[in-house]
């Protein structure tokens, strides 16, 4: 299935407006979410065809939203990638283990990470 339309979240409006405006400027629909709750929300409202879901962020952090958003019937063959400073081998592993499709460390190379998203479609 090809990726269109791509779920942005990230409490940064900085990372959420360079993430958005890179891959806008490579032809995907863009919707953002600024915290897991609201990654939810929109993943179910939405149905995005890719998850981008940052980490560190108040209140639900972003392996429990990917927890959440992997294991409900609604939202579960929508992959995610996870962006996120934390670089560590085992925030890789834990990350993986909730559900993400993929795990990138910030600064997030714009060039990878539309290969990841077009090997993806």
């Amino acid at each position: 299935m090809p990726i269109k339309k791509i779920l942005v979240v990230d409490d940064s409006p900085t990372e959420r407006l360079a993430l958005a405006e890179a891959l806008a400027g490579s032809g995907y629909q863009i919707i953002t979410a600024e915290s897991g709750e609201d990654a939810i929300t929109k993943s179910r409202s939405e149905l995005p065809d890719l998850i981008l879901m940052d980490v560190v962020m108040p209140g639900m952090n972003g392996y429990q939203a990917t927890r959440t958003i992997s294991r409900d019937a609604a939202t579960r063959s929508i992959p995610i990638i996870m962006c996120t400073s934390k670089g560590l081998e085992t925030d890789r592993i834990w990350g993986m283990r909730q559900g993400a499709y993929d795990y990138l460390v910030k600064p997030v190379d714009h060039a990878d990470l539309l290969k990841r998203i077009q090997a993806l479609g």
